[in-house]
Protein backbone atom coordinates (compact mmCIF):
# COMPACT_ATOMS: atom_id res chain seq x y z
CA UNK A 1 0.00 0.00 0.00
CA UNK A 2 1.32 3.04 -0.77
CA UNK A 3 1.93 6.16 1.60
CA UNK A 4 0.99 9.76 0.86
CA UNK A 5 3.84 11.94 2.55
CA UNK A 6 3.24 15.68 2.16
CA UNK A 7 6.55 17.68 1.94
CA UNK A 8 6.68 21.64 2.82
CA UNK A 9 9.01 23.93 3.95
CA UNK A 10 7.89 26.32 6.79
CA UNK A 11 9.05 29.20 8.97
CA UNK A 12 9.64 28.53 12.48
CA UNK A 13 6.53 30.34 13.29
CA UNK A 14 4.30 28.38 10.57
CA UNK A 15 4.27 30.11 7.76
CA UNK A 16 4.76 28.32 4.08
CA UNK A 17 4.86 31.81 2.40
CA UNK A 18 5.77 35.51 3.71
CA UNK A 19 3.39 38.25 2.97
CA UNK A 20 1.48 38.89 -0.16
CA UNK A 21 2.27 35.00 -1.14
CA UNK A 22 6.30 35.73 -1.30
CA UNK A 23 7.35 31.67 -1.11
CA UNK A 24 10.54 32.89 -1.53
CA UNK A 25 10.94 34.25 2.08
CA UNK A 26 11.71 30.79 2.92
CA UNK A 27 15.24 29.62 3.22
CA UNK A 28 15.30 27.06 0.21
CA UNK A 29 18.90 26.40 -0.02
CA UNK A 30 20.58 23.46 -1.17
CA UNK A 31 19.66 21.23 1.71
CA UNK A 32 16.08 21.81 0.42
CA UNK A 33 16.59 20.96 -2.70
CA UNK A 34 18.43 17.75 -2.07
CA UNK A 35 15.69 16.69 0.24
CA UNK A 36 12.90 17.44 -2.36
CA UNK A 37 15.00 15.02 -4.70
CA UNK A 38 15.25 12.82 -2.65
CA UNK A 39 11.53 12.29 -2.05
CA UNK A 40 10.70 12.54 -5.49
CA UNK A 41 13.35 9.56 -6.54
CA UNK A 42 10.98 7.68 -3.33
CA UNK A 43 7.42 8.45 -5.43
CA UNK A 44 5.63 7.30 -8.38
CA UNK A 45 2.85 9.78 -8.59
CA UNK A 46 3.25 13.89 -7.36
CA UNK A 47 -0.47 15.15 -6.46
CA UNK A 48 -0.72 18.86 -7.09
CA UNK A 49 -3.32 21.49 -6.97
CA UNK A 50 -3.67 23.62 -9.93
CA UNK A 51 -1.67 26.30 -8.44
CA UNK A 52 1.11 24.54 -7.49
CA UNK A 53 1.07 22.50 -10.90
CA UNK A 54 1.14 25.78 -12.85
CA UNK A 55 3.57 26.82 -10.76
CA UNK A 56 5.89 24.28 -11.28
CA UNK A 57 5.34 23.23 -15.15
CA UNK A 58 6.32 27.13 -15.70
CA UNK A 59 9.32 26.67 -13.92
CA UNK A 60 10.73 23.09 -13.87
CA UNK A 61 10.84 21.81 -17.10
CA UNK A 62 13.16 24.55 -18.33
CA UNK A 63 15.78 23.71 -15.55
CA UNK A 64 16.56 20.26 -17.52
CA UNK A 65 18.65 22.17 -19.74
CA UNK A 66 19.31 25.73 -17.80
CA UNK A 67 23.07 26.33 -17.89
CA UNK A 68 22.93 27.71 -14.74
CA UNK A 69 21.21 24.68 -13.13
CA UNK A 70 22.63 22.74 -10.32
CA UNK A 71 22.93 18.88 -11.32
CA UNK A 72 19.73 18.45 -8.32
CA UNK A 73 18.26 21.13 -10.19
CA UNK A 74 18.00 18.88 -13.43
CA UNK A 75 17.45 15.74 -11.45
CA UNK A 76 14.48 17.16 -9.91
CA UNK A 77 13.38 18.21 -13.72
CA UNK A 78 13.81 15.05 -14.92
CA UNK A 79 12.02 13.25 -12.44
CA UNK A 80 9.01 15.73 -12.09
CA UNK A 81 8.54 15.31 -16.13
CA UNK A 82 8.69 11.67 -15.94
CA UNK A 83 6.30 10.99 -12.82
CA UNK A 84 2.80 10.72 -13.09
CA UNK A 85 1.19 13.70 -11.85
CA UNK A 86 -2.72 14.09 -10.88
CA UNK A 87 -3.53 17.85 -10.53
CA UNK A 88 -6.78 18.95 -8.30
CA UNK A 89 -8.67 21.41 -9.64
CA UNK A 90 -12.58 22.43 -8.80
CA UNK A 91 -11.89 24.93 -11.78
CA UNK A 92 -10.22 23.32 -15.06
CA UNK A 93 -11.75 21.11 -17.68
CA UNK A 94 -8.63 19.49 -18.93
CA UNK A 95 -5.18 19.41 -17.74
CA UNK A 96 -3.47 22.53 -18.49
CA UNK A 97 -0.61 22.21 -21.89
CA UNK A 98 2.69 22.66 -21.44
CA UNK A 99 5.30 20.23 -21.13
CA UNK A 100 3.52 17.61 -18.49
CA UNK A 101 0.46 17.69 -20.08
CA UNK A 102 1.02 14.28 -21.30
CA UNK A 103 2.23 12.40 -17.78
CA UNK A 104 -0.79 15.02 -15.90
CA UNK A 105 -4.29 13.38 -15.23
CA UNK A 106 -6.90 15.95 -13.74
CA UNK A 107 -9.19 14.98 -10.61
CA UNK A 108 -11.90 17.13 -9.64
CA UNK A 109 -11.82 18.49 -6.29
CA UNK A 110 -15.27 16.48 -5.40
CA UNK A 111 -13.72 12.94 -6.45
CA UNK A 112 -10.43 13.80 -4.29
CA UNK A 113 -11.09 11.95 -1.13
CA UNK A 114 -12.23 8.70 -3.18
CA UNK A 115 -9.56 8.96 -6.14
CA UNK A 116 -6.79 9.24 -3.16
CA UNK A 117 -7.86 6.32 -1.07
CA UNK A 118 -7.70 4.12 -4.38
CA UNK A 119 -4.38 5.64 -5.45
CA UNK A 120 -2.92 4.43 -1.86
CA UNK A 121 -4.07 0.81 -2.01
CA UNK A 122 -3.15 0.39 -6.30
CA UNK A 123 1.15 0.61 -5.47
CA UNK A 124 3.62 0.55 -3.40
CA UNK A 125 6.17 3.83 -4.16
CA UNK A 126 5.02 6.98 -2.85
CA UNK A 127 2.11 9.78 -3.22
CA UNK A 128 3.76 13.70 -2.80
CA UNK A 129 2.71 16.17 -2.46
CA UNK A 130 4.71 19.76 -2.86
CA UNK A 131 2.98 23.05 -1.89
CA UNK A 132 -0.51 22.57 -2.34
CA UNK A 133 -1.47 23.71 1.06
CA UNK A 134 -5.37 23.71 0.85
CA UNK A 135 -5.19 20.25 -1.19
CA UNK A 136 -3.04 18.17 1.89
CA UNK A 137 -5.06 19.98 4.09
CA UNK A 138 -8.31 18.92 2.65
CA UNK A 139 -6.52 15.73 2.54
CA UNK A 140 -5.45 15.09 6.42
CA UNK A 141 -8.44 16.23 7.62
CA UNK A 142 -10.13 13.08 5.89
CA UNK A 143 -7.38 10.70 7.39
CA UNK A 144 -5.66 10.42 4.14
CA UNK A 145 -2.37 11.58 4.74
CA UNK A 146 0.53 9.14 5.71
CA UNK A 147 3.62 11.19 7.05
CA UNK A 148 3.86 15.24 7.15
CA UNK A 149 7.42 16.28 6.57
CA UNK A 150 7.96 19.58 7.61
CA UNK A 151 11.38 21.42 6.34
CA UNK A 152 11.50 24.16 9.02
CA UNK A 153 13.48 27.17 7.57
CA UNK A 154 15.96 29.29 10.34
CA UNK A 155 13.69 32.16 9.28
CA UNK A 156 10.58 33.97 11.14
CA UNK A 157 7.84 35.60 8.80
CA UNK A 158 5.96 37.35 10.96
CA UNK A 159 3.07 36.88 9.04
CA UNK A 160 2.21 34.82 5.75
CA UNK A 161 0.18 32.01 4.79
CA UNK A 162 -0.28 29.75 7.98
CA UNK A 163 0.92 25.91 6.99
CA UNK A 164 -2.36 25.01 8.85
CA UNK A 165 -5.80 25.28 8.36
CA UNK A 166 -7.94 26.83 11.47
CA UNK A 167 -8.92 24.22 13.17
CA UNK A 168 -6.92 21.45 11.91
CA UNK A 169 -6.25 18.94 14.00
CA UNK A 170 -3.75 15.76 13.71
CA UNK A 171 -1.49 13.64 15.90
CA UNK A 172 1.70 13.12 15.08
CA UNK A 173 4.39 10.66 16.03
CA UNK A 174 7.73 11.75 15.51
CA UNK A 175 9.89 9.60 12.53
CA UNK A 176 12.84 11.45 12.51
CA UNK A 177 15.48 15.02 12.34
CA UNK A 178 17.30 15.55 9.81
CA UNK A 179 19.38 18.47 8.92
CA UNK A 180 22.12 19.24 6.16
CA UNK A 181 25.45 19.89 6.27
CA UNK A 182 26.22 23.80 6.80
CA UNK A 183 21.96 24.36 6.42
CA UNK A 184 20.02 25.91 9.38
CA UNK A 185 16.78 24.08 7.97
CA UNK A 186 15.89 20.88 9.86
CA UNK A 187 13.36 18.10 8.30
CA UNK A 188 10.70 17.36 11.04
CA UNK A 189 8.94 13.55 10.19
CA UNK A 190 5.56 12.74 11.17
CA UNK A 191 3.54 9.94 10.65
CA UNK A 192 -0.12 11.04 10.67
CA UNK A 193 -2.07 8.81 13.68
CA UNK A 194 -5.19 7.34 13.00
Amino acid sequence: MRKLIVTNIVSVDGFIEGPGGNVRALPMDATFDTYNRDRLRAAEILLLGRRTFEMFQGFWPAMADHPEATSVHREISRLNGAMAKRVVSNTLSDVPSGAWASTSTLVPGSALHTHVAELKRSGDKDILIFGSRTLWNSLLNAGLVDELHLMVGGVVLGSGTPAFDAGAKARLELLGVERGEGSSNVVLKYAVQR
